[in-house]
């Protein structure tokens, strides 16, 4: 199930020279309730490049977004991207269950975080 994503996230800088992850300001990791070290796919609405990596915690409130070791040579600084953090859950889960969607302005300020229960 898609449990969070952070869609329309910017691409403020990149890191070809890293051992790989995503660096994410803090304040969005816990606003889409991402953790350090969880897997993400990251998708590219600019050029069409998909990847999984993890994330690496950035500092609250600066709307870093930075892409680290080989995946820096599939997204640009300016790109548009889409973080999306997947879970399994078992059927009795599933009953309370909502999807975090936060949704960004052009400087990776939060313009909503919507809650998308599973059953309505």
């Amino acid at each position: 199930m898609l449990k969070s994503k952070l869609h329309r996230a910017m691409v403020t800088q990149t890191e070809l020279q890293y051992e790989g992850s995503l660096t994410l300001d803090k304040s969005l990791m816990e606003a889409a309730d991402l953790l350090p070290h969880e897997r993400v796919m990251v998708y590219n609405i600019h050029n069409g490049e998909r990847f999984d990596t993890y994330i690496i915690e950035g500092e609250a409130d600066t709307g870093i977004v930075c892409v680290n070791g080989a995946a820096a040579r599939k997204a640009c600084v300016g790109d548009l991207i889409i973080i999306a953090a997947y879970g399994l859950y078992e059927d009795d889960e599933l009953d309370s269950f909502s999807t975090t969607i936060v949704l960004l302005d052009e400087k990776n300020h939060i313009k909503s975080v919507k809650k998308i229960p599973l059953h309505t």
